[in-house]
């Protein structure tokens, strides 16, 4: 089945309101998306939130907030690249200028959501989450019955596959604004193309050749939200060609930051980086170009050559990666369309060296530093203890039997907001059946959390 754009561009919202303002409203259902993605308060604890590395205290590194107005802007560029190509080259007569428009919006969009499901300390908190679930789960009980009994399926799967794609959905359609229900009540075109892996916990298998089977992309919690959505849009079982839009600039950003990130805190020096390069197969093109800049900052400036080097090359280098994303689209735009393609838009394109070498050389450089490791060792220990106690907590929660005294002080630690939604989405089940959603009360918590306030936290309570 072939998406359509018009399904794929869909302005619906899960929880309609009636406004009266709305007819007097000039701005597309998308700009609405993006006011509203911009005054909430999860979209603002991104500033203290890791992109690479954990509790820096540098102005300079790059926030979780900055990597995603970055992969906004990128997404937004590449967004009218490809738009534009799919009009010049007439891959489709039914899109219009206003599709067009719509996706420069959706894109703008979803990149400043992408990871706003994302706990703290990076990645390696979600690596943090999941170890802990692998440890603790088969121990843990509820109303005297092992929790592994009252889980299905999915929902264990989902707890040791923790994963922030499908956290970020459930922050914006159940958890922003929980008297809505409907979190943010983002359109659908737009909660569409942020589901990077449409594939539930149990459908997921890792290293799978298809993208979209690797990892999860939602919860059992948010099943009906995804089956809502998967039908308003029309993408059937393939990924929203939005979402391979989104990948792309995602990669194009965090694989050059990430480089002038590492190169500002002393990983690798120019003369280093310069080899690496070559030795990683680089286009010689691409590795002259850097050399002109270091030529001409060496000229010009007074001192720091290799620095301006650095940074202007990754600047030409993010505009050469945008142009192989739009190629990679229109070569592949019928493949994309039908669901079939299985890649990612700059594979099997010269520019994939470029981006393999510069994620490669961040890696070796600096995810595998001493430094990184140490403040990796911090973060476990901050995380391992917040679920430590809050976990327990939570399993006696509304369970109908008097609390713990620590456990009542550790459960003041939940937003309301968190336990409104947990009440709504309970109100049906027997008590014992609600074993997954109180476990979800302290995994929202936690993810919900900045940098800082989880660690200060942890100390405080240590």
């Amino acid at each position: 089945m072939r998406m359509q754009w018009e399904q794929l561009l869909s302005e619906k919202r899960l929880g309609q309101e009636e406004n009266d303002a709305d007819k007097h409203d000039l701005r597309s259902e998308f700009e609405k998306d993006y006011h509203r993605i911009i005054v909430s308060a999860s979209f603002r604890r991104l500033q203290d939130k890791t992109q690479v590395f954990p509790l820096d205290r540098s102005d300079f590194i790059r926030t979780r907030l900055t990597h995603s107005l970055e992969v906004s802007s990128i997404g937004r560029s590449l967004a009218q690249n490809i738009g534009a190509s799919i009009a010049e080259n007439a891959l489709d007569a039914a899109f219009s200028g206003k599709m067009q428009r719509d996706i420069c919006d959706i894109l703008q969009c979803a990149g400043l959501i992408h990871d706003i499901g994302n706990p703290p300390f990076g990645h390696f908190g979600e690596e943090a989450i999941r170890e802990w679930f692998l440890r603790h789960l088969p121990s843990l009980s509820a109303g005297g019955r092992a929790v592994r009994e009252l889980l299905t399926e999915q929902e264990y799967l989902d707890l040791l596959y923790f994963e922030g794609n499908a956290q970020g959905l459930r922050m914006v359609t159940r958890l922003g604004f929980p008297a809505r229900r409907n979190g943010m009540n983002l359109t659908c075109g737009l909660l569409s193309s942020i589901i990077k892996y449409p594939t539930s916990s149990a459908q997921m298998q890792k290293g799978a050749k298809e993208i979209r089977l690797r990892k999860m992309g939602y919860f059992a919690s948010e099943q009906d939200i995804f089956e809502q959505i998967r039908a308003e849009t029309g993408t059937g079982e393939a990924r929203n060609p939005l979402a391979l839009i989104l990948e792309a600039a995602d990669d194009i950003a965090y694989a050059t930051a990430d480089i002038e990130d590492a190169f500002k805190k002393g990983f690798f020096s120019y003369g280093t980086f310069a080899y690496e390069l070559q030795q990683r197969g680089v286009a010689k093109k691409w590795r002259e170009k850097l050399a002109d800049s270091y030529d001409l900052a060496r000229l010009s400036l007074e001192m720091g050559p290799e620095e301006y080097a650095i940074r202007s090359w990754l600047r030409d280098m993010q505009d050469v990666l945008i142009v192989a994303a739009t190629e990679g689209f229109v070569k592949h735009y019928d493949e994309i369309m039908e669901g079939t393609y299985p890649g990612e838009l700059i594979s099997g394109r010269p520019a994939s060296v470029l981006l393999g070498a510069l994620k490669q050389i961040a890696y070796d450089y600096a995810f595998t530093s001493m430094s990184i490791f140490k403040t990796e060792i911090a973060a476990n220990n901050a995380l391992t203890f917040l679920l430590d106690i809050l976990v327990p907590s939570v399993l006696t929660y509304d369970m109908g039997s008097e609390v713990g005294l620590m456990e009542e002080k550790y459960l003041s630690l939940i937003p309301d907001n968190y336990t409104q939604v947990y009440l709504h989405m309970t109100k049906e089940k027997e008590i014992l059946s609600r074993c997954y959603n109180r476990i979800l009360l302290a995994t929202d918590t936690i993810s919900g959390m900045t940098d800082s306030y989880a660690h200060d936290l942890y100390y405080d309570l240590r």
